[in-house]
């Protein structure tokens, strides 16, 4: 009954605090580490400890699945040097800074130990910067690099924590860190992407959504055991299995899988994003009780706390100088490369026995380049975004359960965890309240985030004559038993493939004369010209997402219509 209790308080303080968020316009992750805190000091509350296991085992996967499947893979290729230079060598930078200003500091906490706790704070936590951005207009582009950035720091992090406690026993040996970091990142990569294929694979020969559904809620756990199991690291090869997942489920998984996956993870990611930061809350308590009357005391480890994120902010701005300086290339890398592929199709197309196949390989590459040099020509990266970047470094999940993973033996142990804790919430509080001012600041205006209306009808536009053309080759190319095709019957097909993307429902009433027993009844080629209609926007679709002519918010918004049209197109009980 307790439990019970608990767990129904729980979800009403979850639900009821966002509600409270949205309407007061703070996000709903600060408020439940403010209201975490005031429950965890109510006399009748218990001391709340959590195992960090709970946390890096069993939230941390499914988290880091949830996100990375929703992540679209061309925002993320296109990213990819701003991703890693923050992900990767920031966070590497930062953890040993922060170990040495802290050993520098505080000489009674051993250098692999203060490195350790550069390790645990280093990474940022998106979800509260994103949630913001997203609320206030925060350009598309940074709110990708934030996302992407939270997806890989977690896996530099966590690796070099187990390097750092390596090296606290006296095991640290540089050259093998280095052949073991590279060792754990790229078998990380190789099991991330082998899961996803094979569970990609198997849910795609799944017809029932309850199935599939329930397969889909092992995939993180199928991708992080075997990594750590190999001593790699399961939190990169999770979020490889989510970036391939996320990609092929456009044309490898039926609509009602991706409505179904779409609305489960959402639920399950609210739940545990902000049931973490409820949790961090709630332990203050029980850490301040840990700390005790060791020599280093709660006003020390406040103190400490603040320094420490004075270093975290001082560490990110600079770290954006060199960081833009090293994209102010990208723009000309990328028109070169799309004059060559240009010039290779067109040698492709003057050959003398072209092949079909390769040439329509490269002038997809070529349109994807000149996509690729649209989209940095018109959201390059400049110090509007580098400010925004730079003010978006808040601290969460990672950083508390990578603390409390820290092994009972290590020195100053309760002292580190709370140190950890306090920069956490300080970030939260600091970088979340001030956020929405920065962004005001820095575009006052706005910044023209999302699809506009123009890219959303050329968008639709391109998939309705995609349709248009497909019916007109189904016509032409019709089974002489499927029998004349009424006029009205086509005009509906067409009609229908215009309005799929609205997406509105349309009837399948009655649609022409008595059919003969051998023909086709005009209900079923109403049915099929749709479904081909369907189809060839899908094609177009995929097409296009391959390119990256259009935003993703643009393509997202296609593929939720057209989803929603085809579960019209299916009778109940199809999938069942």
């Amino acid at each position: 009954m307790e439990v019970a209790l608990v767990a129904v308080l729980a979800v009403v303080i979850l639900v009821g605090t966002s509600i409270l968020g949205g309407r007061i316009g703070v996000a709903a992750p600060l408020l439940l580490v403010v209201v975490g805190i005031g429950i965890g000091y109510l006399p009748f509350v218990p001391l709340v400890e959590i195992d960090p296991e709970l946390i890096l085992l069993g939230v941390l996967p499914p988290l880091l699945y949830a996100a990375a499947v929703n992540v679209p893979l061309v925002d993320f290729r296109r990213n990819l040097r701003p991703v890693v230079g923050l992900s990767v060598l920031l966070v590497l930078i930062t953890a040993v800074i922060i170990g040495v200003v802290l050993h520098f500091a505080v000489p009674q906490i051993p250098l692999p130990v203060a490195i350790a706790l550069g390790a645990v704070i280093s990474p940022t936590d998106a979800v509260a910067a994103t949630s913001i951005g997203k609320r206030l207009g925060m350009p598309d582009r940074v709110v990708s690099i934030l996302e992407g950035e939270s997806l890989v720091n977690d896996a530099t992090s966590l690796v070099l924590l187990k390097t750092a406690i390596a090296a606290v026993a006296g095991s640290f040996v540089f050259w093998e860190a280095t052949a073991s970091f590279a060792f754990s990142v790229t078998t990380a990569i190789a099991v991330g992407g082998l899961m996803g294929v094979i569970t990609v694979w198997l849910r795609s020969k799944l017809r029932n959504p309850v199935y599939d559904t329930l397969i889909s809620f092992t995939v993180p756990f199928v991708a992080f055991i075997p990594a750590e199991a190999m001593h790699a690291s399961g939190v990169l090869a999770v979020v490889i299995t989510g970036l391939y997942t996320g990609h092929h489920a456009s044309r490898r998984f039926s609509a009602t899988a991706r409505m179904n996956e779409r609305l489960n993870w959402r639920t399950l990611q609210f739940a545990l994003e902000n049931g973490v930061f409820l949790l961090m809350g709630l332990q203050l308590h029980a850490l301040v009780e840990h700390v005790g009357e060791s020599p280093i005391r709660l006003e020390h480890v406040a103190l400490i706390a603040l320094v420490l994120v004075g270093v975290l902010i001082a560490c990110r701005a600079l770290f954006m100088f060199p960081l833009l300086f090293s994209m102010r290339g990208t723009a000309r890398r990328y028109e070169q490369r799309s004059n060559g592929f240009s010039r290779m199709a067109r040698r492709v197309r003057a050959s003398d026995d072209p092949d079909s196949r390769r040439v329509q390989r490269v002038e997809l590459l070529a349109e994807r380049s000149r996509a690729d040099l649209e989209h940095e020509r018109t959201q390059p990266l400049g110090w509007r975004d580098g400010a925004a970047l730079s003010w978006s470094g808040m601290r969460g999940v990672v950083t508390l359960a990578a603390a409390q993973s820290i092994p009972v033996g290590i020195p100053y142990r309760a002292q580190v965890i709370l140190i950890a804790f306090a920069v956490a919430v300080i970030t939260l509080l600091l970088h979340g309240l001030s956020l929405p001012l920065v962004i005001r600041k820095l575009w006052p205006e706005g910044a023209g985030a999302g699809a506009s209306a123009g890219e959303l009808a050329s968008l639709k536009g391109d998939l309705v004559e995609a349709a248009n053309a497909a019916i007109d080759d189904a016509l032409a190319s019709s089974e002489p038993e499927q029998g004349p095709v009424p006029e009205e019957v086509v005009a509906r097909a067409r009609a229908s493939a215009k309005i799929s993307l609205t997406p509105i429902t349309v009837g399948h009433g009655a649609t022409g004369g008595i059919a003969l027993p051998n023909q086709e009844s005009p209900a079923r080629a109403f049915v099929r010209l749709s479904r081909v209609g369907l189809e060839a926007q899908r094609a177009a679709l995929l097409e296009e997402r391959a390119i990256g002519r259009y935003s993703s918010h643009a393509l997202h918004a296609a593929e939720l219509a057209l989803d929603a049209y085809e579960t019209r197109l299916t009778p109940p009980g199809a999938h069942g």
